[in-house]
């Protein structure tokens, strides 16, 4: 079975929790060394300690993924500690569902600037080292919403389906330097996005309905592991994952 995780160095966005912080524990566990971004600074100390307690390799820093600075620090950290950068996940993401017609236009805003705008300043932040290296691989996290606008979750979507495009232009743009390109789109998996939802109703019903279909944030480590684990030559351009239970 072919090793390509061992040795690689993996910067992961929203790793204080959930499918990123999953993610972390099995990749440093396959011998990568992972850095880690986050809003939450407290999660993520304690998250670098379990893995380095286990044997593993990991480095954190406190990640706005807003702020483009924010996230070429956190590039430069993994280059200046481990000396290059050869994944970044783009897992940051909010999901404050609600009917447009409530008009939660702050929420709208922070989708676009999380889930779009933040994969972005990834990529800008990552591209100048991979193109340097002719190598490296990006994967941006979309989502089932990005192939399927449901009630509710029309600004969600609209994130989710950008991202999907961006991810297809970059893989073409970055064919000639060796840059491999993932959108990893999940469907219900148990996480906190959720809990975030600002609409009582619109909560209780996407909460109740992860209770009784979502995977484990684990399942969304073992896509990232597929991907990354396939030979350089090999670019894994899509996964869509969903529990077996989920009808859309």
């Amino acid at each position: 079975m072919t090793d390509n995780i061992a040795g690689k160095v993996i910067v992961i966005t929203g790793a204080s929790s959930g499918m990123g912080a999953a993610a972390a524990r099995h990749l440093a566990a396959r011998k990568a060394s992972v850095v880690l971004g986050a809003r939450r600074g407290d999660r993520l100390t304690s998250l670098v300690s379990e893995i380095t307690a286990a044997g593993g390799k990991a480095t954190a820093v406190v990640t706005d993924v807003t702020k483009r600075e924010d996230l070429s620090k956190l590039v430069d950290t993994a280059v200046a500690t481990y000396g290059r950068i050869d994944v970044l996940i783009n897992n940051a993401g909010v999901m404050p569902l609600s009917p447009m017609e409530r008009l939660k236009v702050d929420e709208w805003d922070q989708m676009i600037d999380v889930n779009l705008k933040g994969v972005l300043y990834g990529i800008a932040a990552a591209l100048p080292h991979m193109q340097a290296q002719k190598s490296g691989h990006i994967i941006n996290l979309s989502s089932v919403a990005g192939h399927k606008v449901l009630n509710g979750g029309a600004v969600y979507a609209a994130t989710k389906f950008g991202v999907g495009a961006l991810s297809e232009g970059l893989r073409a743009e970055m064919a000639p330097y060796n840059i491999r390109t993932t959108v990893i789109s999940p469907g219900a998996v148990d996480t906190e996005l959720a809990d975030h939802i600002s609409e009582q109703d619109v909560r209780e019903a996407m909460k109740e309905f992860a209770a009784q279909v979502a995977v484990p944030a684990e399942t969304f480590a073992r896509m990232v592991a597929f991907a990354i684990n396939e030979p350089e030559d090999v670019g894994i351009s899509e996964i869509i994952f969903r529990p077996t239970a989920q009808e859309f």
